[in-house]
């Protein structure tokens, strides 16, 4: 990626080569307009190098200009997560030589005061800081802000004018990243797909989570997009499958003999999927209570977790023929029952040194009478010949003892095991082996496996093949909106997810989800720090299962 975009810094011809008859007709073939040229030919030939072709390996093509247009520019995602991940592709030299990017919100500010709210989450790349200031304050200089409404024409048709200013001459990209709530995001597209497309280069549109509520609601927005976007221009975002373990997902199974061929029924017991964070809603509760930990986290993050670890090996590494297999291991699964979940919010605690915690309806923000659940746990099933019969065992809480995402893969007794006595006694489960992915924090991949303890009498322990990142690279890990934005720049949609795979997650869990709404029922409760409700271990000894991440 760094290779390609440094390209656009080659060198360029003499300017009589482009005047004279490299380019009889750039007008037509740029689609830059004909007054464009002559107002560049009027300032002499060596603007029009400059400004209107570039070089890329030898050939001398139409010069490109990215407009970035962040729309919600005054909310946390854009001022903590989409500038800061912006600024690192500049600085690490992935983005096109000519950018600009738009801030677009209701609140009234001007250039200058956006570019001083952003500033403060800037940061540089650890390991090569000597030019940061003058790489930020170049980057700041290509921020600014234009005011207006998300449901107004014309005030995207503003907007519109704005850039057109500072893209002439060149062929115009334009990608728009609406970190908006759901509630305006037709409204939104329809004011950019009327009034602010570009009419040389391409236009994007990227679209934050959630998609919906339930399969209604997703198919009604899915729709609703389309009417002003093709499917090809819409880019639907989870940030997690950004994340460099879960991009490293298939490589560890595809190209790694050791694995795949244990990656079925055959050799595998049971597979989890957890994730767990130390914190309540902080802040968040009336946007939660209105989703729930279900639809916030399960649905998607650690459903699209589930279909990259569970699917086939595709035809090849195309966005099309990876999402296609994911789709099958979706259309492959059960719904889940009431029957095979748990729900739980936690409550208020005290800890032994006296620290108070407050519960989820404790929060101001958050109806006194909320049974929204805050934690939830599903056995899930994929019907097919590599899965049937595994329980994939999914968790996801909020305000546990610890931060944790991670799969947990638990192998199959040994048939016959010779050592199982002389390891653990009676416990089986003890003696077989687990492999962990660990997403965050402190990414890292480990099989646990039976060892022989040094010395002269026979003792058996487990011990652990461990690679931690931290340790074998020594440089940063890149934030997962960084990979996610350079994708999107560069039209690859393998790490998006496309319009009928998100009606098929939506077809696992919405009889779950309208099963609780109907019924009112009361979520369990858990102390705010603990390991989570009772419930979850019944329903995973259910399944003959134990929970890999509290043993």
């Amino acid at each position: 990626k760094k290779k390609r975009a440094s390209r656009s810094r080659a060198s360029s011809p003499p300017p009589q080569a482009v005047v004279s008859d490299q380019f009889p007709a750039a007008a037509e073939e740029t689609g830059i307009s004909a007054d464009a040229h002559a107002a560049a030919a009027t300032a002499g030939a060596a603007a029009i190098v400059e400004q209107m072709y570039e070089e890329v390996d030898g050939h001398m093509v139409p010069a490109r200009m990215l407009t970035f247009t962040i729309v919600g520019a005054s909310g946390d995602l854009a001022r903590k997560k989409i500038f800061p991940a912006l600024f690192a592709l500049y600085y690490e030299g992935c983005l096109p030589k000519r950018f600009q990017i738009f801030g677009y919100a209701r609140s009234k500010m001007d250039d200058a005061q956006l570019r001083e709210l952003i500033s403060t989450t800037l940061t540089c790349r650890i390991d090569k800081s000597d030019d940061c200031g003058d790489k930020m304050d170049y980057f700041l200089e290509r921020c600014f802000y234009h005011s207006g409404q998300y449901d107004s024409e014309d005030s995207f048709a503003g907007l519109d004018k704005r850039m057109k200013e500072l893209e002439a001459g060149y062929i115009a990209d334009r990608m728009y990243y609406l970190a908006i709530p759901p509630n305006v995001f037709v409204p939104a597209a329809r004011s950019v797909s009327l009034a602010a497309t570009s009419q040389t280069g391409y236009t994007r549109v990227i679209v934050e989570k959630p998609f919906g509520r339930d399969s209604e609601s997703s198919a009604q927005l899915t729709q609703q997009l389309g009417q002003h976007f093709t499917e090809d221009q819409i880019y639907r975002i989870d940030h997690y499958l950004g994340k460099e373990l879960v991009e490293n997902l298939l490589v560890l199974r595809f190209s790694n003999l050791v694995f795949e061929p244990l990656w079925s029924r055959q050799y595998i017991r049971n597979v989890q999927i957890i994730f767990s964070e130390d914190f309540g809603t902080e802040g968040r509760g009336g946007y939660f209570d209105h989703y729930g930990i279900i639809r916030d986290i399960m649905q998607n993050h650690l459903l699209q977790i589930l279909t990259l670890f569970a699917m086939e090996p595709p035809v090849s590494l195309s966005a099309d023929d990876i999402i296609n297999e994911k789709v099958k291991v979706l259309r492959s699964m059960r719904q889940v029952k009431l029957e095979d979940a748990v729900v739980a919010q936690y409550k208020g605690h005290v800890s032994k040194s006296g620290c108070k915690y407050e519960g989820y309806t404790d929060d101001p923000t958050v109806p006194d009478n909320s049974i929204t659940p805050t934690f939830a746990a599903a056995a899930m099933f994929i019907d097919n010949a590599r899965w049937d019969g595994v329980p994939f065992l999914m968790k996801a809480g909020k305000a546990l003892h610890d931060l944790r995402c991670e799969i947990r893969v638990q192998f199959r007794h040994v048939p016959g095991n010779l050592y199982q006595h002389n390891m653990f006694g009676v416990d089986v489960d003890l003696c077989t082996n687990e492999l962990v992915i660990r997403l965050q924090p402190n990414e890292a991949i480990y099989l646990k496996i039976n060892n022989k303890v040094p010395g002269l009498d026979f003792r058996l322990d487990r011990s652990r093949l461990n690679l931690r990142y931290i340790d074998r690279y020594q440089h940063e890990l890149p934030d997962a909106y960084e990979r996610l934005l350079l994708d999107a720049m560069e039209g690859d949609k393998r790490l998006f997810i496309r319009s009928d795979e998100l009606e098929a997650a939506w077809n696992i869990f919405t009889p779950l989800l309208q099963d609780l709404e109907k019924k009112h029922l009361a979520p369990e409760l858990y102390p705010y720090g603990s390991r989570g409700p009772i419930g979850a271990h019944y329903l995973a000894a259910k399944h003959n299962v134990r929970w890999g991440d509290l043993s």
